[in-house]
């Protein structure tokens, strides 16, 4: 007999969306805000109406996937770039409005559970799933779990450093020559603005190389050479069966994934490196959304 639906929402830093969603990953009931970036009350506040305006009564469960460094040990969200959450129990705070359990997690691992349960992962049992937007977000799944580390705040693979010494990081984040400043969209930007000037941005590089400029189709295969040594070395630690790309960046496709897979062929050691598959993600951006109600469903059990 199938469970109770449960509440979804993925949290981005300009909206945030919230649905009903069943075992299975059917969503009923979209709902979109944006995302209150003003103070944290407001911000819970915010996401508290959004909830209710999906429909709590219908509901037996909450999943956030939330854009924060999150210790799931103590339902807290450490930090945040995009969103005003810092230091706060955010899944005790849901709970005592609710009145109902509350899974968090982190916003590329819920994408990646959702790719790996009803997805492009279907069917693996080690899978790693690449979100390629802004920046660069994570998801692990290993000997069919997913795999958050020590507290919870693990699996943050677009901070693995791939160049020493590289382009500083964004955000809070001290680091430099990260993967998620070397193979993201905001790579993408740059080198859009090296070669159209001030004002332009990644959509314009991918659109001018699917339309055959060299200038653009050399800079996105630099991106994702770039990409493929961050997945060779990924394969090297965990030998995944697959690895997904998702995100919108990756809508640039083979003009990434090609360049990418000829460097994982390269750097990865064999056994790895032969029966991996890269694929694109299956779900697009419904994959957040699916992947919180899977979250809400942990919090069930």
């Amino acid at each position: 007999m199938a469970r109770p639906p449960v509440i979804g929402v993925d949290i981005g830093g300009t909206k945030m969306n919230a649905a009903l969603v069943s075992e299975d990953g059917r969503l009923e009931g979209v709902v979109m805000h944006p995302t209150p970036t003003g103070s944290q009350a407001e911000f819970l506040g915010g996401l508290g109406a959004l909830v209710e305006e999906v429909g709590s009564d219908k509901a037996a469960a909450i999943g956030l996937g939330l854009p924060s460094t999150i210790d799931q040990r103590a339902g807290r969200v450490v930090g945040s770039v995009n969103i005003p959450l810092v230091d706060v129990d955010v899944r005790s705070l849901m709970q005592a409005r609710f009145g109902m359990p509350v899974g968090i997690d982190n916003d590329a691992n819920a994408a990646a559970i959702a790719e790996w349960r009803i997805g492009a992962g279907r069917g693996t049992r080690n899978m790693i799933m690449l979100t390629l937007g802004t920046g660069v977000g994570g998801g692990l799944i290993l000997d069919g779990k997913p795999y958050r580390g020590a507290s919870g705040a693990g699996a943050e693979l677009g901070h693995m450093v791939i160049s020493y010494g590289g382009p500083a990081c964004a955000g809070t984040c001290t680091g430099t020559g990260h993967l998620e400043t070397l193979a993201s969209g905001r790579a993408a930007d740059e080198a859009a603005k090296g070669i159209f000037g001030a004002d332009a941005a990644g959509l314009e590089l991918v659109e001018s190389a699917r339309g055959g400029d060299e200038a653009c189709i050399e800079a996105l295969a630099e991106i994702g050479r770039r990409l493929g040594a961050g997945i060779g070395g990924l394969i090297n630690i965990f030998e995944p069966e697959l690895v997904v790309l998702g995100g919108g960046f990756g809508q640039a496709g083979e003009l990434l994934f090609g360049p990418a897979r000829e460097v994982v062929a390269r750097e990865a050691l064999p056994p790895g490196r032969d029966t991996v598959r890269i694929v694109p993600a299956e779900l697009g951006p419904r994959a957040g959304l699916v992947g919180a109600g899977f979250v809400a469903y942990e919090a069930l059990d």
